[in-house]
């Protein structure tokens, strides 16, 4: 993963290159023709330094930005924070759990209820979300859930093999009773599923009737919250974020 440093000035040609207009080579015989603007000013000069976050880049009058460095952050969402972008009436979404200067083009890999906290990650790499969230990839998903009274071997049985309820289809799922307590009775699954329909763990309790009454993701893939407390982040590795472009175009 290569991250442009924009902080510090770049010879032209080299800037014309890393935003992807050309080959240093094509970008230095457009510099030559005359193409190049900055600033407004026609550029012939080879050793041309300029500054990507302040001068104005133009190629044949159309303007020309280097590409935001792709981000990837694993974040542990409490409850009360929508996994969107922007929210219509102002309620708090997970972008608010950045400073600003990280937020812009980020958004989240997926969703996780208002009410449900746990692991979530956030990017500016639209190829990687689409990769991590296509039904096709089957990235695994893995849930602690608080259920309202305790699941019969039968009933967690009918999560293992799958099964229909209504018009809806319920893949198999890998599911383990981890504790119980009692007055009133509840019970804590690990529930690990593969598919991503929307609210399909409390709709897969509900059908067995165990209305799920607290939902944590523990872990996406081999990531999980280690070291994270609730509201905090922290970026991804550059090993962790190959592996899962791995996992994803196997």
């Amino acid at each position: 993963m290569i991250m442009q440093k924009t902080n510090s000035p770049l010879r032209l040609q080299k800037f014309l290159s890393s935003a992807g207009i050309a080959s240093r080579r094509s970008a230095e015989k457009m510099i030559k023709e005359g193409r190049v603007r900055v600033n407004g000013e026609v550029v012939r000069e080879m050793g041309k330094k300029i500054h990507p976050l302040k001068d104005r880049i133009e190629v044949d009058n159309n303007p020309v930005r280097l590409p935001l460095p792709k981000r990837y952050f694993l974040l542990y969402k409490p409850r009360g924070y929508l996994s969107t972008v922007t929210d219509p009436f102002g309620r708090p979404t997970v972008m608010d759990l950045f400073p600003p200067h990280l937020q812009k083009g980020l958004f989240p890999v997926g969703r996780l209820d208002l009410d449900t906290e746990g692991l979530l990650l956030m990017t500016n790499d639209g190829e990687l979300g689409y990769l991590l969230t296509h039904p096709r990839f089957q990235i695994e998903k893995t849930y602690h859930a608080w259920v309202r009274g305790i699941p019969s071997k039968s009933e967690l049985q009918r999560l293992r093999e799958g099964f229909q309820a209504g018009d809806t289809t319920f893949s198999p799922a890998r599911v383990a009773l981890l504790t119980t307590r009692q007055d009133p009775p509840e019970a804590k699954l690990e529930i690990v599923i593969a598919e991503g329909k929307k609210r399909q763990v409390k709709k897969m309790c509900k059908a067995v009737n165990h209305p799920v009454i607290f939902l944590k993701r523990v872990s996406l893939a081999f990531l999980n919250l280690k070291g994270l407390k609730r509201g905090t982040f922290r970026p991804l590795k550059k090993e962790e974020i190959d592996k899962l472009y791995q996992m994803a175009q196997k």
